[in-house]
């Protein structure tokens, strides 16, 4: 069985035009706004109030501490911003990153790529460079041989982006445990990426 990867410290990624980053404060309206955007929540069972969306970004930001990766704050880079807890000049724009996976089928445990972004967002390469500069960081620093992503059947857009990133169908339909038998997004579909075919897109 594989054991997830633990680092002695949290880190930050960055892209040319985006920075990966531990979770501030600061972030949870933002992303109270993603979470309650019926667009952007299509592919999952609901939108999120308040409260459950300040309940996610703790847990996400909890795990980043425990582990030192994980579903990073995603930023438009800013040249001298202001970093802190409390006040960044970085524009929150979503999350994208890593999460070990322990409670999906058929293939557990394994390393999980995720990315939610604000809709305005959507169509400008972001989550595509963020992704590959997670997956690099799982193949490069966590040395893992392998990189899962999944998704309701109906939601093209994620597979679409799943493929550019050099993820390929494990044919390996799943229904998703948290999802009741019948439910319209119950059917999820399941990707995978090793170092190797990311190589070939980069």
């Amino acid at each position: 069985m594989l054991v997830k990867p633990i680092l002695k410290q949290p880190i930050e990624l960055k892209t040319k035009r985006l920075r990966l980053r531990q979770w501030y404060e600061c972030d949870k309206t933002a992303f109270a706004a993603i979470n309650a955007d019926a667009e952007v929540m299509r592919y999952f069972p609901s939108v999120l109030t308040r409260h459950e969306s300040d309940v996610l970004a703790d847990k996400i930001a909890r795990l980043i501490i425990e582990n030192g990766y994980g579903f990073w704050a995603l930023t438009l880079a800013a040249d001298g911003a202001i970093k802190s807890e409390y006040a960044t000049s970085e524009e929150f724009i979503g999350f994208v990153g890593l999460h070990w996976q322990t409670q999906i089928n058929p293939d557990q445990p394994f390393m999980e790529i995720g990315w939610r972004l604000a809709r305005k967002y959507w169509g400008k390469g972001y989550a595509c460079e963020a992704a590959q500069a997670a997956l690099q960081f799982a193949f490069e620093v966590l040395r893992l041989a392998e990189v899962y992503a999944f998704t309701a059947l109906p939601n093209m857009p994620s597979q679409k982006l799943m493929t550019r990133l050099g993820m390929k169908d494990c044919k390996q339909h799943f229904s998703h445990p948290n999802l009741p038998a019948g439910h319209p997004l119950q059917a999820h579909c399941l990707f995978r990426v090793t170092p190797e075919e990311l190589t070939s897109r980069t």
